[in-house]
């Protein structure tokens, strides 16, 4: 269970002072623990446990005895808070390894806000960055209540320090290795270990083909598997392939192969105790993975059935075995929009989705080619966000939430639900031009409406990692212009109409802007406006931010950021960044 520290920071001149604000100081520590727990879930759906320690910390004696406690609960970040006046270099967290950040209570009766200030300052002057949570109004020393924008900070560091905390000694799984000379499936184990915490593991897709004929899986299991699949994975017209296509019988060993295939891999990842039953000691072991990618083509398509069965199914939130936590497989094996993937999964608990950024239509080639015009969300363009069959059924937006479409945590998300993004899926046999050894892509539309998140990770010779992000909304064409639209790209493949909020400015001053200065071919979407979640994730991670369209209010980074500018937030960022260096170096 990933666990969060509470340090409730204390004056420590004793002989009334102390004594005074022991109830107080530990009232607001069990307050934020409450909040905490009660709102902010891992990737396994467990409210994410809190920490407290046993006393007040009024010097360093007790602020050691604390580090003793977390260490031994293995906490992944810090959160002190005070009401009053305490010894900063005394009293604050020197773990340079955790996220960090301080809630000094505005409350006339004590000097909160002064030595949430000073404290601050040494953290700067020390080199460990901490987030600054500071309430915007004055309460009443007695009011044990959490104002609504300390509650909005608390929260956000909370998630993205469990996702710092999640990562940490985890593993990308390189099933495969570069698809088609795409640079994001270059993967560099630099970046993971310095940046994320993690480390790299690969393995040859032949170990795919070992498991398979050596038949390390999960017999029963399989046998159950394809039953679910031919009842529930309907089969799309060969849309391709005409009388090229392969014959009934290949295709329903294809069919076998595919769901061999995300078996075999979910077991490389996370391991299976039932390998070990059977007597595959070292594969029911896993690779400890939280994230993979399969190269696919060329090696592997040219001649075996793709994996889009395995990776739209792994990457749902369902399947044989029921509704469960969604993992995160990159396409292709482009291990940076695998990482853009995990931070979004991460941050919303939602499964993450893997698209080409294919197309950008204006309003006005819309007009040409269809004769009508976009409306609403779509007015100022859209993007078409489609790949290759390998997204995560979740993307149907077929969940819902106040009667609109949704993604949700897989805790929430019913039986019904599942079975209504199953039913707007069907599978396409693969097209033999680019997939020689056959398989099956997964082909839905995306329900219109849903606020989605758009990000990807680059990686930039001499400057390192950079994030970018774009919120917007997913778009439901009129059926005829859908289909016009769709077929002209691929129409057996999953289509999402992204259309990005504008802000006027930059990257975002119109929709084509967006499509320019994306980063890469490939895009990672989760449900929900989280774009500001990932900022201050990515903050921790010292990732710079290139591009977003968060409103700056909403922007959350430690208090030592201010020292790199206050007027261009971005260039600060770069700055800060720099300095710092990544978090595991």
């Amino acid at each position: 269970m990933v666990k969060i520290g509470i340090r409730p920071t204390i004056d420590g001149r004793e002989k009334g002072i102390r004594e005074s604000l022991e109830e107080q100081t530990m009232r607001m520590a069990k307050s934020a623990a409450k909040l905490i727990s009660e709102n902010v879930y891992d990737e396994e759906g467990n409210p994410v446990g809190c920490v407290i320690a046993d006393t007040t910390i009024g010097g360093f004696a007790e602020a050691a005895k604390c580090q003793e406690k977390f260490d031994r609960e293995g906490v992944c970040a810090t959160l002190t808070v005070t009401p009053c006046w305490c010894y900063g270099s005394e009293t604050m967290d020197m773990d340079p390894k955790t996220p960090k950040a301080i809630w000094g209570l505005n409350a006339t009766e004590r000097p909160g806000a002064v030595y949430l200030a000073a404290v601050l300052a040494a953290h700067a002057q020390k080199g460990i960055p901490a987030f600054s949570i500071y309430g915007h109004d004055v309460q009443d020393a007695d009011d044990d209540a959490i104002t609504d924008d300390v509650a909005e900070k608390i929260l956000r560091f909370a998630r993205a320090a469990v996702a710092v905390g999640e990562m940490k000694g985890k593993s990308y799984l390189s099933v495969g290795n570069v698809a088609m000379g795409i640079a994001g499936s270059m993967v560099n184990p630099d970046f993971f270990e310095e940046y994320l915490g993690m480390r790299c593991e690969y393995k040859d897709m032949s170990e795919i083909i070992r498991r398979v004929e050596n038949e390390i899986y999960d017999k029963e299991e399989f046998e159950r598997a394809l039953a679910w699949t031919r009842e529930n994975c309907k089969e799309n017209d060969d849309l391709y392939n005409g009388e090229n296509g392969h014959s009934r019988e290949k295709k329903d060993a294809e069919w076998e192969y595919c769901v061999k295939m995300a078996m075999i891999v979910r077991d490389m990842m996370q391991g299976n105790e039932k390998l070990k039953e059977i007597g595959w000691n070292e594969e029911g072991n896993g690779n400890n993975a939280i994230a993979a990618g399969f190269q696919g083509q060329r090696q592997w398509t040219d001649f075996m059935p793709n994996g889009d069965f395995m990776e739209s199914m792994l990457c749902s939130s369902f399947d044989w075995n029921g509704i469960r936590k969604p993992l995160v497989v990159a396409t292709e094996n482009d291990c940076l929009n695998g990482v853009a993937m995990l931070l979004g999964h991460l941050v919303t608990n939602t499964a993450a989705v893997f698209s080409d950024v294919r197309t950008y239509w204006s309003p006005e080639a819309v007009k040409r080619v269809t004769g009508k015009e976009l409306t609403g969300y779509a007015q100022n363009g859209i993007i078409h966000l489609i790949n290759s069959g390998a997204a995560a059924l979740d993307a149907s937006g077929e969940q819902e939430k106040d009667g609109k479409p949704a993604m949700k945590p897989f805790w929430e998300i019913t039986e019904g639900e599942a079975q209504k993004c199953l039913d707007a899926t069907k599978w396409t046999p693969g097209n033999l031009g680019y997939f020689r050894g056959g398989g099956f892509s997964s082909t839905f539309k995306t329900r219109g409406g849903m606020p989605v998140t758009m990000c990807r990770m680059n990686l930039v010779k001499g400057l390192g990692p950079v994030l970018q992000i774009a919120e917007g909304y997913t778009v439901e064409l009129p059926d005829d212009m859908n289909k016009i639209l769709w077929d002209r790209t691929d129409p057996g493949w999953p289509c999402t109409w992204f259309a990005p909020v504008l802000t006027g400015e930059g990257a975002f001053t119109d929709v084509y802007s967006v499509m320019a200065n994306w980063g890469a071919n490939h895009g990672a979407s989760v449900y929900g406006h989280v774009g500001a979640d990932l900022i201050t994730l990515a903050s921790m991670l010292r990732i710079p931010v290139n591009m977003h369209n968060v409103s700056e209010e909403k922007l959350f980074r430690p208090a030592a950021w201010n020292a790199f500018g206050t007027q261009d937030r971005e260039s600060a960022d770069y700055r800060a960044c720099r300095n710092y260096g990544p978090l595991y170096k």
